[in-house]
């Protein structure tokens, strides 16, 4: 794609509620910007190099305004939010309105007419700069459920641009979705995209499903016929004009490669033994990691650990569960009292089931270094992925990379995105405790023989299937929607290395993707 001679206009331009950088400053106050390490932004990076790209997004902290800047090659627009925005938009409508009821109700959603007008508020201000600095025939990939209103508003004020959505967590089914009093407005927002992404073929259908029954609009596979105001545009069956919007799974992945180049490190398998000898050398090491959220099942995979030492299935010097819990959305209520609860349930087993110079539970409520990550990968025996739902978790991704010595258990809950992939780790539902006591127990007797045949095809899957990958899928689907003469180029450093993987021409990942679409089209002509 030909970059734009206005240098403050931009040929490829991707939205997402925090920026790819984060905003530090140092003792004598003196503001500087860190890289996020994330996998999106590996993803991305050298996607928007090849197509003078920019990335807006909020800097993460209140009443901060930045101009325009450059980092490590990506040009940076920070958009800014006000302590009010922050409290409504995103710890309100975002994540005490939107995410729980995008997990299955798990925890009960709260409805607000303010946080819903602060959600609009904060939409329109991204759309205002996006549509300010994209240049025309522009392409815009916005990203997740904070922004869900974005593609719309910004093919009102620009209509020239090709829009990608992707939604990072789950898709709830309709009956579920329908409690939303702005569910018609969401869905006009996210239909004002070309392509819309999920992470699952449940997700893709089940919103397919809501734009049914709550637009009305007619589907075909994938594709929805949008009604438009525009004599020129293509007309459906009923003989309305519209435009097609595609809406099917691309599940999203991880940097499969620099996490099995930094296991290689010396060091940091020095530290996984170091990690071993400080927890008493136990026989089994379990290790959950995610953020301190309650969709992740941390509730459920304690008790089920502290039931099997306390029934005397495990002996309490042979096994340690060490539980990485970062914190998360600590202002919001909900989030503190999970907090209380997990603290004062795993002080309660340690102090009933622990011994002398032995604690069953190392509970450890921060984040980490990637580095520290993986020794802690490469330390454990078993890896325990138990979330209740999740769009996809990574976590099981980055264990699966870490492990080049084909060892290691997955225990993957059913209710995460990844388990529709890694279908060689010991599937549970997290929600059936004695299931799950019985496959902790499992993986801890299984044969060492049985543990590397599983890791191997597992590791394989996550090789072939990068998040280079993904990226790629999507843009390319999303290229198919755009005008001649715009076209995106979706090039990545590690092409070759992705292809040389493909089976007869055809990649994993794009069997599923056909094997979905035809799923879906049976379905639609039985008129489920």
């Amino acid at each position: 794609m030909a970059a734009d001679t206005d240098p403050d206009r931009y040929a490829f331009v991707v939205a997402s509620n925090r920026l790819p950088v984060d905003r530090v400053v140092d003792e004598d106050g003196n503001e500087g910007w860190r890289h996020s390490p994330g996998g999106l932004v590996t993803a991305l990076e050298p996607v928007m190099r090849a197509n003078d790209g920019a990335w807006v997004g909020w800097v993460g902290q209140p009443d901060v305004e930045v101009a325009p800047f450059d980092n490590e090659g990506i040009h940076i627009v920070p958009v800014p939010l006000s302590a009010d925005d922050v409290e409504e938009y995103y710890e309100g409508f975002s994540n005490d309105t939107l995410w729980p009821l995008y997990h299955d109700v798990i925890e009960h959603p709260s409805y607000h007419r303010d946080w819903w007008n602060a959600y609009k508020r904060v939409n329109e201000r991204f759309a205002t700069q996006i549509a300010e600095i994209v240049e025309q025939d522009g392409v815009v990939w916005v990203q997740d459920y904070q922004l869900q209103l974005l593609p719309a508003l910004l093919r009102a004020k620009r209509p020239d641009l090709t829009i990608g959505f992707f939604n990072h967590i789950p898709f709830p089914p309709v009956g579920i979705y329908a409690q939303l009093p702005w569910r018609a407005q969401i869905l006009d927002g996210l239909l004002g995209a070309d392509v819309i992404g999920f992470q699952r073929q449940d997700d893709a259908a089940d919103f397919l499903r809501a734009v049914r029954h709550i637009k009305g609009y007619t589907t075909k596979g994938s594709t929805i016929d949008v009604p438009v105001d525009d004599p020129a545009a293509p007309r459906s069956r009923k003989g309305i004009t519209v435009r097609h919007v595609e809406a099917r799974h691309f599940p999203i992945s991880i940097d499969a490669e620099s996490f099995e180049e930094i296991a290689h490190r010396p060091e940091v398998q020095a530290r996984a033994r170091e990690i071993r000898e400080s927890l008493g050398n136990p026989t089994t090491v379990l290790l959950g990691v995610d953020r301190l959220d309650y969709t992740k099942g941390i509730r459920h995979r304690i008790k089920a650990f502290g039931e099997l030492v306390e029934d005397g299935r495990i002996a309490v010097e042979d096994a340690t569960l060490v539980q990485v819990a970062s914190p998360s959305r600590e202002r919001v209520d909900t989030y503190a009292a999970l907090r209380d609860e997990i603290e004062l349930t795993v002080g309660r087993i340690n102090g009933d089931l622990g011994v002398i110079g032995h604690q069953p539970i190392a509970y450890l409520h921060h984040g980490y270094p990637r580095e520290e990550m993986v020794a802690l990968y490469l330390a454990a025996d078993i890896m325990l992925v138990t979330a209740l739902r999740d769009g996809m978790n990574l976590v099981a991704k980055e264990y699966v990379a870490a492990r080049f010595d084909n060892d290691g258990v997955l225990i993957l809950s059913e209710f995460a995105g990844a388990a529709d992939e890694l279908k060689q780790a010991v599937i549970v539902n997290p929600h059936d405790i004695g299931a799950l006591k019985d496959s902790i127990q499992r993986a801890i007797e299984m044969p060492r023989r049985e543990r590397s045949t599983r890791m191997r095809a597992l590791r394989k899957r996550v090789r072939d299937n990068d998040v280079a990958r993904w990226s790629r899928s999507f843009l390319e689907a999303l290229d198919r929607h755009a005008p001649r003469g715009s076209r995106i180029d979706p090039s990545d450093d590690g092409g070759e290395r992705h292809r040389e993987a493909e089976d007869d021409g055809m990649s994993i990942f794009d069997q599923d993707a056909q094997k979905a679409r035809a799923a879906e089209d049976t379905r639609e002509a039985r008129g489920a």
